[in-house]
């Protein structure tokens, strides 16, 4: 892609599905690992969509991008997904333009999470806009909005109590294990899978479930056994799996595996089970939730927990609002100033030649102008120009009436 070309923000699309309109089991027919991904990408430019990011995660997966519509990036994310097209586009939000610049700046502050304020989003957020842009897909407005949505989702951190206290799906995960279980030093847990939401988990463990003894399980042992070196945890390899689901007395998963690892054969006459499903599509077998042995919860249900400090984020809804509206403004002016460069580029060049055919000659000779003088007026007006395009943007009519005000401010 020419990146010296200005975009029309009006072809920038979000294209998803949430929480608010479908439940776990239904978004992990969308959802798309980094496998599916790649795919998507590969298919992207052979239909000359050169700039899109899909974020998916356990509460939405979203599809941004520059096309002629929608449904160009509806359908390129639905060739990767066990969900039809037209049941995505059935429960989908749609929005572009400033409407699509602003739903993501509410995403990566945690407005528009399952749980307010969210912490997490802005990591999976980073994760999926970095995979778009090794592979080239991110062009220069799609990386400038997302710089400008880190440093919202900063600033909000920072400035606002947004996310007070320990605001995740892997917080509420552990919160729900200390609420459920009888305080004891001898908990067994085993967490499957160890990305960005397992490794958040297991901090949240060593925080809040201290004296817990805990297993890792990944299907790179190295990582486990970094992640547990660092933490003061075990770790086993995957050929074990087997053994410490049934050894364990608390479960969590969070692989992302594209079908169940965690078996209804694993669990039956093993003990009195807790297992929580953090994985979008689910990770445990459909079924298991009937072995009376068994408590099985997933992310939906994690999100209707008791929220002690759920008031006072809200309070702080407006503050972080007026942030985002004060870096949506810096972004739309940066955008504006793009698409009018060549314009404002082409004014100067035109007006620097009417200045050397016309009046150079003459004035230098006659002392009423130098050649310094000359420039100086010249910017002058095209930053005049540059300013009552920012009020209403029409070229044509301001070119004609730069090269106006030049020569008349030339001839005096």
């Amino acid at each position: 892609m020419d990146e010296n070309i200005p975009l029309n923000i009006s072809d920038f699309f979000v294209a998803g599905i949430n929480y608010k309109k479908t439940d776990a089991e239904t978004r992990g027919q969308f959802a798309i690992n980094n496998d599916q991904y790649n795919i998507i990408l590969e298919m992207a430019a052979a239909k000359n969509i050169e700039s899109l990011f899909i974020l998916s995660t356990c509460n939405r997966t979203e599809i941004y991008g520059f096309a002629d519509s929608a449904d160009d990036l509806v359908s390129l994310l639905c060739t990767q997904t066990t969900g039809t097209q037209q049941v995505f586009n059935k429960l989908a939000y749609i929005k572009n333009g400033v409407s699509a610049v602003e739903h993501l700046f509410n995403v990566g502050a945690g407005i528009d999470s399952q749980i307010l304020g969210d912490y997490e989003i802005i990591g999976q957020l980073k994760k999926a806009v970095k995979f778009s842009m090794d592979r080239g897909f991110i062009n220069c407005f799609m990386e400038r909005l997302f710089n400008c949505v880190l440093q919202a989702s900063k600033t909000i951190k920072n400035s606002t109590e947004l996310s007070s206290g320990s605001v995740s799906v892997s917080f509420a995960a552990v919160q729900y294990i200390k609420r459920a279980l009888v305080p004891s030093d001898t908990h067994k847990i085993l967490v499957i899978g160890i990305g960005k939401m397992g490794s958040s988990t297991c901090k949240n463990i060593v925080d809040y479930l201290s004296g817990s003894q805990v297993t890792l399980i990944n299907r790179t042992e190295e990582k486990a056994a970094g992640l547990a070196a660092e933490l003061g945890m075990n770790y086993a390899p995957v050929e074990e799996l087997t053994d410490y689901i049934s050894s364990s007395e608390i479960i969590l998963v969070a692989t992302n595996a594209s079908a169940p690892i965690v078996l209804k054969e694993h669990l039956v006459n093993k003990g009195d089970k807790l297992i929580i499903d953090l994985s979008i599509p689910y990770n445990v077998e459909p079924g298991c939730e009937e072995l009376t042995n068994v408590t099985l919860v997933n992310v939906d249900e994690l999100s209707k927990m008791r929220d002690d400090n759920l008031q006072k984020r809200q309070a702080e809804m407006p503050k972080a609002k007026a942030i985002i509206e004060s870096h949506i403004s810096v972004f739309l002016t940066w955008h504006q100033m793009r698409q009018t460069a060549p314009a404002l580029k082409a004014v100067k060049t035109r007006l620097s030649d009417i200045y050397v055919q016309h009046f150079a000659e003459t004035q230098v000779n006659s002392g009423k102008c130098s050649l310094n003088n000359a420039e100086g007026k010249i910017q002058r007006v095209v930053n005049d120009m540059a300013g009552k395009m920012k009020i209403k943007n029409e070229c044509g009519c301001h070119y004609l009436e730069a090269i106006n005000e030049f020569i008349l401010a030339v001839a005096n």
